[in-house]
């Protein structure tokens, strides 16, 4: 996990410096109705404790098996959505010229839109691993004992309002997240197939 994170954090922050034209500016007339909320930056961040958490809930708690298949989709849905990035880069135009208010939630927002650009976007990143989790909560044995069920519905509802904040905040685009969302489905089937066939739990002890 640690390894990866150097990863990605380190071939993103390439294309935050060397991608800065987009080829496509995403955008659909469904993002015209959907209201900016700068409150929608709770559950926003609240996706950078997520992911850490549910993984080393299913290191520490759940099956070794759980964890490799959640960390493998993952960690390719990202690659293929940092590469999607370089082949294709994309942007929006869909942010408020201003974000008006002293309060923390307008702070935070503004904050969010000086160190995160709004390129490099579809698919959205966010969107493939709030939905990857949430598949990983309903899959995961160990979310089955009585005293942790709770946590299949609270993982939902966390969810959705990450996914929803994307788009209240203009961080995404619907596209953005119809497409992340669509990663996020693929690669669970394609790990269904390879568990199926017994080739999942090769891979681990392959790495």
């Amino acid at each position: 996990m640690a390894l990866y994170t150097v990863f990605y954090l380190t071939a993103f922050h390439w294309l935050e410096v060397n991608v800065t034209v987009p080829a496509i500016w995403v955008h659909c007339q469904l993002d015209d109705v959907i209201p900016f909320c700068k409150y929608a930056i709770v559950p926003y961040f609240a996706w950078f404790a997520w992911i850490p958490f549910t993984l080393f809930y299913l290191l520490l708690r759940g099956d070794r098996s759980d964890f490799w298949r959640v960390c493998l989709c993952l960690f390719t849905g990202m690659t293929i959505a940092l590469s999607c990035y370089v082949l294709l880069p994309t942007g929006l135009a869909l942010r408020p010229y201003r974000v008006y208010g002293s309060d923390i939630f307008a702070r935070l927002v503004r904050m969010l839109y000086a160190v995160d650009s709004s390129k490099n976007v579809c698919p959205s990143i966010h969107v493939f691993n709030s939905v990857t989790l949430m598949i990983g909560y309903r899959r995961s044995r160990c979310f089955d004992e009585p005293r942790r069920r709770w946590m299949r519905p609270a993982a939902n509802v966390l969810g959705v309002a990450i996914i929803l904040s994307t788009m209240l905040l203009k961080q995404h685009s619907c596209i953005d997240v119809a497409l992340g969302a669509a990663l996020a489905f693929a690669l669970d089937a394609a790990a269904s197939s390879l568990e199926r066939s017994g080739e999942m739990h090769r891979i681990p002890q392959r790495l």
